[in-house]
């Protein structure tokens, strides 16, 4: 976690000269294309619909992931995209994940209760704490599963989509040679095809942001960055406040003091 932590520090700052390209619906795209593509049914985080929204230029990329994918009898099911900035404010406060980070960090430390700088490091390592660091807020990146398709089951990547634990970095040494393999099979596609990985969590893929241009070292800005997205027209308006924390170090606390309180959040 300390590891992810320190990575979102070195984006914080990245330069972005955004493009303002527009987001594309990735169900339309599949459908004129005719690759097989899946879609979480799942809603969001307080109900929301997913917005399966990826930006223009990324499309193509997307398409020819797809399409090699089938061609290995494979299908990608996306899970999650493009985030509003109220879905990536409740996806930190989400009933399955804050209570698990917390029991996690208050396992670190023996049982005491972490500090809130200490809990929102921990916390940020798993889930962007604001817009400018989340990729998914720049409709530049897409969390996906990958599916069988002549049995329509998962296939095994050691973990389900949204695992916290010592098997969601892309590297865990603690998920089985095959899943491994697959991992390793799926983001050398992902690569070939344009995509970086979030090598934190073994499902996210990104491309044309600030993780993808920190990581290939180009020197040039990201073309990519924080938006708020239209879905009828797929039009973007850059977020111009994107540093601000989503969730204030007092919403925080008073969400831990909840979970204190609660049956449920005594670990």
């Amino acid at each position: 976690m300390d590891a992810a932590y320190a990575f979102m520090l070195a984006v914080q700052g990245y330069p972005i000269d955004e493009c303002k390209e527009r987001g594309v619906p990735l169900r339309e795209a599949v459908a004129e294309a005719g690759v097989e593509v899946f879609f979480s049914e799942l809603p969001h985080v307080r109900g929301l619909p997913r917005l399966y929204f990826l930006r223009a230029g990324l499309v193509p990329s997307f398409i020819t992931a797809s399409r090699e994918l089938n061609s290995r009898g494979r299908a990608l099911r996306v899970e999650d995209a493009y985030r509003t900035r109220e879905m990536q404010k409740y996806n930190a406060l989400r009933p399955e994940v804050f209570p698990l980070v917390l029991a996690k960090v208050r396992w670190e430390l023996g049982g005491a209760i972490p500090s809130i700088d200490l809990f929102q490091r921990r916390l940020a390592a798993l889930i962007a704490m604001n817009p400018r660091v989340g990729t998914h807020c720049s409709g530049s990146a897409i969390d996906v599963s990958v599916i069988d398709r002549s049995t329509g089951f998962e296939v095994d990547r050691g973990a389900p989509y949204l695992d916290i634990s010592e098997k969601t970095p892309m590297s865990s040494p603690y998920v089985s040679a095959e899943a491994r393999q697959n991992r390793v099979e799926i983001t050398a596609l992902m690569a070939r095809c344009g995509f970086q990985t979030y090598r934190f969590e073994f499902w996210h893929y990104n491309a044309g942001d600030i993780y993808a241009a920190y990581l290939e070292k180009s020197g040039r800005p990201a073309r990519y960055g924080p938006v708020d997205l239209d879905p009828s027209t797929g039009r973007v308006t850059p977020i111009e406040d994107a540093a601000r924390p989503l969730n204030s170090p007092a919403e925080i606390e008073d969400r831990i003091r909840e979970l204190l309180r609660s049956k449920n959040g005594n670990p």
